[in-house]
């Protein structure tokens, strides 16, 4: 029976260098071989994701991007190789009011879909895939965006998340990440409730679902797993909701996870002797 796979991509599929080892590109080939669904769910931007994607020959299925906000159709015979099956958006407006009173020296990003992103000001460099446009507070606020994120390089994670627990968000879904990172979705977005429609898409059964990752924004997503694993490297908070807890991303601890599905022990001894 096939089983419906969501991998995470930062801290999880590649590592926090941007290296995507062997071991784990083999094992998910080898996990697709073995007729699973393999689906990529990432915070990342559809520009971001989209190399990932290549890098993996992931060219049929479905992707998730921003955090769950943004489902991809992956078919190679589209320009790109995807088609945006769903875009969940929101109005940015009261979230960025709050920010830009509570956090006035936060960098923003408001995400252009397939662009990348309008910015009040540019982030440091490798942190944002795609174009930066430069644009000022109202421009930001003006129209509806599946996702915001905000940084600040210069605060500490733990003073970012009391910062923004103080601002009071409402009408949004929200997560922080493991630097002073903070994205923003539409209220009751996250990767699970998009895997949950990939799911019923693809008529797989709640019993044969799986998730690994590795920070905050993954919680909903191994909520929802049948077999929700975080990633060694993740925080405590995210290793309490697991199911269990692999090796660390340096320590290719995707692959065992990977390995132990139906169809995957008799093809690693035919690979690996």
């Amino acid at each position: 029976m096939a089983h419906l796979v969501a991998l995470d991509i930062d801290g999880t599929t590649i590592t926090h260098t941007g290296e995507l080892r062997e071991p784990v590109r083999l094992a998910i080939r080898d996990v697709v071989d073995a007729g699973h669904h393999v689906v990529i769910a990432t915070g990342r931007s559809i520009v971001a994701t989209t190399p990932i994607l290549h890098a993996l020959e992931l060219t049929h299925g479905w992707a998730v991007c921003s955090n769950g906000a943004v489902t991809l159709a992956l078919d190679p015979a589209t320009e790109g190789g995807y088609q945006i099956h769903d875009a969940v958006t929101f109005d940015p407006r009261p979230a960025l009011e709050l920010i830009r009173t509570g956090l006035p020296e936060a960098i923003v990003a408001v995400e252009e879909l397939g662009v990348g992103f309008r910015v009040n000001r540019p982030y440091p460099d490798g942190e944002l895939m795609g174009e930066q446009i430069p644009t000022g507070w109202e421009e930001l606020m003006a129209r509806p965006t599946t996702r915001v994120t905000v940084r600040d390089p210069d605060a500490s994670s733990e003073d970012f998340i009391q910062r923004v627990e103080q601002l009071g968000l409402h009408g949004v879904n929200y997560n922080v990440g493991y630097t002073a990172w903070l994205d923003i979705a539409p209220e009751g977005v996250s990767k699970g409730s998009a895997l949950e429609l990939i799911r019923r898409a693809l008529h797989v059964e709640p019993d044969h679902t799986l998730a690994v990752g590795d920070q905050r924004n993954d919680l909903e997503m191994l909520h929802w797993a049948a077999r929700g694993v975080a990633m060694g490297n993740a925080p405590e908070s995210v290793k309490e909701v697991a199911n269990e807890v692999t090796g660390t991303v340096d320590e290719d601890g995707l692959v065992p996870v990977l390995r132990s599905l139906p169809g995957m022990r008799e093809r690693s001894r035919d690979l690996f002797g």
